[in-house]
């Protein structure tokens, strides 16, 4: 299990450009905010990704930058994107590898039959790759600015 203060674990996914991002490329550099979601173009989602999207200049003066992580693939993410004018990026797990290591997967059972759902939750890594806050089972209204306030806090600004 994932805890605080802890390496967060590292990867390599694709975007919605197909470019490979790579987790540790960002260590000694920036923070980084990781938010997993479970489906593009969901109500949910879609108000999740819009509001980091609005916020991501924010979070890129406090050396932040945002990834969204979901089991769709880079064809849905860049279709999501482009309809939604989203401008952080997505990444695709589409066997939920990431999603194990992050520990979001939730095994179900419906309609008689076993499922795998993502739970909405969202990791901040500090500049050094250590994790400094889980969010587990958010809520996507006004989460970014929940996210916000806790990086900011991790800069040592508390405006």
């Amino acid at each position: 299990m994932l805890q605080v203060g802890h390496p967060a674990p590292s990867f390599t996914l694709p975007d919605a450009s197909m470019e490979m991002m790579q987790l540790s490329s960002f260590r000694g550099k920036k923070n980084v905010v990781l938010y997993f979601y479970p489906r593009d173009g969901t109500p949910g989602c879609t108000i999740q990704a819009v509001d980091f999207s609005d916020r991501e200049q924010e979070f890129a003066r406090l050396d932040t930058v945002i990834f969204g992580i979901s089991r769709d693939d880079v064809l849905s993410h860049a279709a999501f994107r482009d309809e939604q004018g989203l401008s952080v990026q997505l990444l695709a797990d589409t066997d939920a590898i990431v999603c194990r290591k992050y520990d979001v997967i939730e095994k179900k059972v419906i309609d008689g039959r076993p499922r795998e759902s993502l739970t909405r939750s969202t990791f901040i890594i500090d500049k050094k790759g250590i994790l400094r806050h889980i969010l587990r089972d958010v809520s996507p209204k006004d989460h970014a600015d929940e996210v916000l306030k806790k990086v900011k806090a991790l800069n040592g600004r508390a405006d």
